[in-house]
Parts: structure tokens; sequence; C-alpha cells
């Protein structure tokens, strides 16, 4: 059995395992009801990460910021209405969070295959799932079977993880969810790929910071001024290859973290996760088959199943 064939068996096991412990998520869920919406996902995601790979990160992120919020339920999809504050504007959010318009375009490919029955949350799940295989990373079987949320929390969405927390501090909010340091550490994997705005960095490039290559900070700086250029990118691994690996660890041994978030997770040597973190910057194959276990461990949190929620005919806004 070739490499790749046995982190989907095995991905594929323990979603299987999660679908029996928690009985409410299934991958079969729309195996009648709407029997081509993986391929329809598949073929979108397709489409917008060969127009901007950087598509595929932002997706992945979405599913994170949706999942840490009253659960995997689309909620960080809904626009502002009345008697609702999107989640978008939230700090963690706004003027960093994108891609609404893939997702957009993918249920709009879905409501013309099958009216109202997959709901957003299931194809923002399909979709950052593809948006890894896609960038070249692990596969899994996404557990379906989510409904949508008719509600957001601004407030809960400002707290989400953010890139200036110590180690202390991100492990206790993913405890709050259910995730293991472990976990935490594995998805922190996915910012293999992907940018961040000089905001989120500049106190780390700039300093005074522990842990941080010097010609790495200074090369940095070039984009990324002590003052002004928020919103000006940088790669959040490097090299920038838009491939989907463990060269993230790798960078976090040698100092060349660009956030001060995802240095926490290794300390030279004195850190509660410096030896995960060694370890999947030595096997590359370890990390593909955790991360793709924590997905789906992650895409369980909150779940809306069954008569809660709704399954929205458009994801920006409640039916």
């Amino acid at each position: 059995m070739a490499a790749s064939t046995r982190l989907v068996a095995i991905a594929g096991l323990l979603a299987l395992l999660v679908c029996t412990s928690n009985g409410q998520l299934s991958p079969s869920f729309y195996a009648k009801s709407c029997p081509n919406v993986e391929q329809i996902v598949l073929s979108g995601m397709a489409d917008a990460i060969k127009k901007e790979p950087r598509m595929g990160a932002s997706i992945i992120r979405l599913f994170f910021h949706d999942c840490f919020v009253q659960g995997c339920d689309a909620s960080i999809l809904l626009d502002n209405a009345p008697g609702l504050a999107s989640e978008k504007d939230a700090v963690s959010n706004k003027n960093s969070a994108r891609g609404f318009e893939v997702i957009d375009a993918i249920k709009a490919q879905v409501e013309k295959a099958c009216r109202a029955t997959v709901s957003c949350a299931d194809i923002l799940a399909l979709s950052a799932r593809d948006s890894v295989s896609l960038l070249g990373g692990s596969n899994w079987t996404v557990l379906l079977g989510r409904r949508d949320s008719t509600t957001a929390n601004q407030t809960e969405a400002n707290n989400l993880p953010s890139p200036f927390e110590n180690l202390t501090s991100l492990v206790s909010k993913f405890a709050a969810k259910g995730l293991t340091a472990q976990e935490l550490t594995v998805l922190s994997g996915a910012h293999t790929v992907g940018f961040s705005v000089c905001f989120a960095f500049r106190t780390r490039v700039w300093g005074p910071e522990p842990n941080i290559n010097i010609s790495f900070a200074m090369a940095r700086r070039q984009n990324c001024p002590a003052s002004g250029g928020d919103t000006n990118l940088a790669p959040l691994t490097t090299p920038n290859t838009n491939r989907f690996g463990n060269q993230y660890f790798k960078n976090l041994m040698v100092g060349r973290a660009l956030l001060h978030s995802d240095q926490e997770l290794f300390k030279g040597g004195a850190g509660p996760t410096d030896g995960m973190v060694r370890r999947y910057g030595k096997d590359g194959g370890a990390f593909a088959r955790d991360f793709a276990a924590a997905m789906v461990r992650m895409g369980n949190i909150g779940l809306k199943t069954g008569n809660q929620g709704e399954v929205r005919l458009d994801c920006r806004k409640v039916n």
C-alpha cells in the first residue's frame, strides 16, 4: 500500500471511530440526498486555489475560526443583520479573514444540485479538507451532518487565539475546546502555508523578542516597518512554497517563526511542546497523520445536528 493511501485509510478509520463515539455525524450523511456534494466542493476549491494559491490557507483558517466560536456551525460566514453582530468584524477576523466569496460560489453550485440540503458548515469543513489535500497535504474522511447556526458571537470571536499569546494561554484556550497541547501543536502546523499581516508580527521582528533568528528578523523588517504598513504581507513559513508540509516545524527549531504565538511552541528544549515540534520537524508522515486526526477532532466541536439550527440557503444570512 502506498504511503499516501495509508494516510487516507488511517484518517478514514479515525473518522469512523469518532463517528461511532459521538453518534451524530456520518461520512455518508448525504449519500442519497446529495451524492455529488464532495465532488462539487473539491472542484470549487481546485478552481479557487488555481486562481490564487493563497486561498487554500485562507479557507483552512476560516474553518479554524468558525469551530472555535460556537462550534463548527458556519457562524463566521454570517454578515451583519438586525440583532446580529457579525464575527467578521471581530479583532481576529477583521481585515484578515477571507475566502467568503469562495464558499458562496461553492454553496451556489451545491444548491443547484441539491436545494436546501447541505449546510454551509459542512461545505466549510469539506473545503478546509480539500484545501489541505490540494496543497499537497494529507486527506481524511470528513464527517457530515452539521447544521448552520442562526446566531453569531462576536464577543467570543474577539477571544480567539491571537498571534501575541504565550503558550500557557494557548494551551488553555485549546483545552477549553476539548483539544490537547499535542493537538494545539499539530494544528498550528497549518501555518506551513499562508501569510500574515505586518500588524500581527511587527513586535516579534522589531523586538525585543527572545528565540528569533536575527537575520530572519532583519529580512522581515524590510516589508514591515516599525510603524505603518499594517496590512503588508509576509509568508508564515519560509521558504514560501504554497505546499502543505512540515517546514513550519523546522523553522520553529531555528527561531524562524513569523508569529510570537508560533515560536512559543518551541523554546530551545525548555518548553513542554518542544518534543512534539522536533518530532514533526523530523517526521513529515507523523505530522500528516496527526494533523488529519486533529482536524477530525476539531470538526466535532460544538455540533449542531438534527433539529438544531438550520440549513442556510445563503451562507451570509439566516433563512
